[in-house]
């Protein structure tokens, strides 16, 4: 187990005098917070399988790419009881997912994101976790760039199947170019940023390994993108999409929900679940869903840093 004096106690408490100068917190045992390693990985999964739905990425990129692997963006904690079992798991890094059963588990992970070796662009976590994590991980002074609720849809078993108007399939890696281009065109709609103009290259690296994997559904209409969804994060029971787009003159037809559908009955063949987010604000996308099948069970808070 790693020994982490990385923050002091003056950092410390400035956190918690800017989140309340009156409420009690639980101070975490750093000595009990670790950097994840291969050995780790069953313990980690059992923690996360506690609610498969709400950690289908994490669980996703422990299974696709090992705890340790550059692929991760970021590097994997455990936070630890005093009796030793693990009360939390955080991957840190690039995009920030934090599944925390205990608030000194959730301290802990946000006083090491602080010391982050890869620069923490989003941050995610159910209901209003994260901004309890924010409070605890920000500077003085420091505000996001983004914060927004974003609704989580299921799809399971029963549910009224449509009937497929479109050729839905799989993207060749020869389609790349058009569709890391309308995965940017959703990227830069959610964070203000176009990844195509930020990071070209990594960015078509890791549109092209998702088409590789066998993750991008796609519809094409005369040599066209016209359908895009990525199964983005799949574990035994839970397939989570992501990456939704529909072609602009296509938009208002019911291509959308019709693709979904298929996209999900074709996907609950191998899991239970199916789920994905959506900005609160995108009433389209939410339409688009719930006729596709999918009901809202959730919501969670994003943040952009």
């Amino acid at each position: 187990m790693m020994n982490l004096q990385v923050v002091s106690n003056v950092d410390y408490n400035r956190s918690v005098d800017a989140q309340s100068q009156t409420q009690l917190v639980a101070v975490p045992n750093l000595q009990r917070l670790e950097v994840l390693t291969e050995a780790n990985k069953h313990e980690a999964l059992e923690l996360l399988k506690v609610r498969p739905v709400h950690t289908v990425v994490m669980t996703s990129f422990i299974n696709d790419n090992g705890i340790e692997s550059e692929n991760n963006r970021g590097k994997f904690y455990g936070y630890r009881s005093e009796s030793g079992k693990l009360e939390g798991v955080a991957l840190i890094g690039h995009s920030t997912l934090i599944e925390a059963h205990t608030e000194e588990a959730m301290i802990a992970f946000a006083l090491i994101a602080r010391e982050s070796e890869t620069p923490i662009k989003v941050m995610m976590s159910d209901g209003k976790s994260i901004e309890k994590f924010w409070d605890y991980y920000a500077v003085e002074g420091q505000t996001p760039m983004h914060n927004f609720t974003e609704l989580l849809f299921e799809l399971n078993f029963p549910f009224l199947v449509q009937k497929c108007k479109w050729d839905v399939r799989l993207a060749k890696p020869e389609e790349l170019e058009q569709v890391a281009e309308a995965q940017a065109e959703v990227a830069f709609i959610e964070s203000g940023i176009n990844p195509m103009e930020k990071d070209r290259e990594g960015f078509l690296k890791r549109c092209l390994r998702r088409i590789e994997q066998g993750r991008t559904y796609v519809v094409f209409k005369d040599g066209k993108l016209i359908f895009k969804v990525d199964n983005v994060a799949e574990t035994d029971n839970v397939a989570y999409l992501e990456g939704y787009y529909v072609a602009p003159e296509m938009r208002g037809n019911g291509i959308g929900s019709n693709c979904l559908s298929q996209v999900g009955l074709e996907l609950l063949d191998r899991v239970e679940h199916v789920c994905g987010l959506s900005n609160i604000k995108f009433e389209g996308v939410h339409k688009s869903l719930a006729k596709a099948g999918f009901k809202n069970t959730d919501a969670c808070q994003t943040i952009f840093v």
